[in-house]
């Protein structure tokens, strides 16, 4: 259970902070448009950036105070702890290996913390950043964002409640096309630090897309994984990383599972899919097409499942926030997520601080976990495929 911090407002819109995500970032203005679509966060500092003239740049455009705007994530951290009208969140969407020390200096200023996946980029880091988590009693939300899509949440809900029966089989695949060619050799941004194993970690693919193909598996079918067997490529001449991967897993208590993913494969932009099977029936859901789930009752005909239709339940509801038939995707998603996140850091301003049992998100838990599966999948793969235990 979070500590209550007596700084913390009773009402009102929830102070955020961002770490990374300046100019010519990706994924800092995906969680700013996530954070703003259900009004409950309010953009007010920042250290966009490593270079400061940069950050003081991006704080301009984004209408930042410039007194809020810091040259390190250090300054920020220890300048807004001290703040009567301090952060009381911050977002963290650097590369993956600046999640750990920003996270860290962050939570030991008694600052929630919303950090963008994978946790870090290795495993000795994941576990020293969890033990901070839990000693800091601050809450922790990793955006594993497909696990806000209301069509996931009701998959989950029909596993829980044994719609398919005892579990025996989850697919999974995550498949893109965009680095088919060495672009990283022409600077390209996005390119760039997902290809240096020093800024993305052991992983290539596996750390970038796989995680969220195994974290969804696990998200919806609540199994964890006993061992694995992995064969990872870099494909692309020159590459330091994979960007293919093939993985076999073994559940605890018998269920099997497969994840490929894949950022060279021609044809595929964003080609997520999730399929469970159990003893009663089967689901069947693609990020593509995301307001549609797909149901089989053994020796029934298909069935779809829309979002907001009939047949859908009440965890997809929870989420959903307009007609069936209008579609809702990633930004919601992301948005889904922080709409959880603000919610229990509202419970945490009680005195109670307790969190409602129906707020769902990925914690640093979920974080260590995804970590370990890329650092079994390389170990794995450079032992030949050797069944290893995450």
């Amino acid at each position: 259970m979070a500590k209550t911090n007596p700084k913390y407002r009773t009402d009102g819109r929830i102070r955020l902070g961002m770490v990374g995500g300046g100019q010519g970032a990706f994924i800092g203005g995906v969680h700013r448009i996530a954070a703003r679509i259900d009004g409950e966060f309010e953009l007010v500092a920042g250290a966009l950036s490593s270079d400061p003239d940069r950050a003081l740049a991006s704080a301009s455009e984004l209408g930042l105070d410039p007194d809020r705007s810091y040259g390190s994530f250090n300054d920020m951290a220890k300048a807004e702890s001290e703040r009567a009208d301090g952060i009381e969140a911050v977002a963290i969407v650097t590369p993956n290996h600046m999640h750990y020390p920003a996270a860290k200096a962050f939570l030991e200023a008694g600052i929630h913390v919303i950090c963008d996946k994978p946790l870090t980029s290795n495993l000795a880091d994941a576990k020293r950043l969890a033990a901070i988590a839990e000693k800091s009693g601050r809450l922790f939300v990793l955006t594993h964002n497909y696990t806000g899509y209301p069509m996931i949440r009701q998959a989950r809900e029909m596993v829980q409640k044994g719609v398919l029966g005892k579990l025996r089989l989850v697919q999974a695949e995550y498949v893109q096309d965009w680095l088919s060619e060495p672009i990283e050799q022409t600077g390209q941004k996005q390119a760039s630090w997902r290809t240096d194993p020093k800024q993305t970690g052991a992983g290539g693919a596996t750390g970038d897309i796989g995680t969220h193909a195994y974290n969804l598996g696990c998200f919806v079918s609540g199994l964890e994984l006993e061992s694995l067997s992995a064969d990872l490529d870099a494909f692309v001449d020159g590459r330091l990383v994979d960007d293919n991967a093939h993985v076999m897993m073994r559940y605890k208590g018998g269920a099997k599972g497969m994840i490929w993913a894949s950022q060279v494969a021609p044809g595929n932009e964003n080609r997520l899919c999730l399929r469970i099977f159990g003893d009663k029936g089967g689901l069947e859901w693609a990020q593509e097409d995301p307001n549609y789930l797909w149901y089989t009752p053994l020796g029934k005909p298909k069935q779809l499942i829309t979002r907001n239709g009939a047949g859908a339940g009440g965890a997809a509801g929870r989420v959903s926030r307009i007609p069936a038939g209008h579609p809702e995707g990633y930004l919601e998603g992301f948005a889904t997520l922080y709409s959880e996140a603000a919610k229990a850091i509202r419970a945490v301003r009680k005195s109670n601080g307790r969190i409602p049992k129906d707020v769902v998100f990925p914690t640093v838990s979920d974080g260590v976990a995804g970590v370990a599966f890329v650092e079994a999948c390389v170990k794995s793969s450079k032992k030949n495929g050797a069944w290893t235990a995450p």
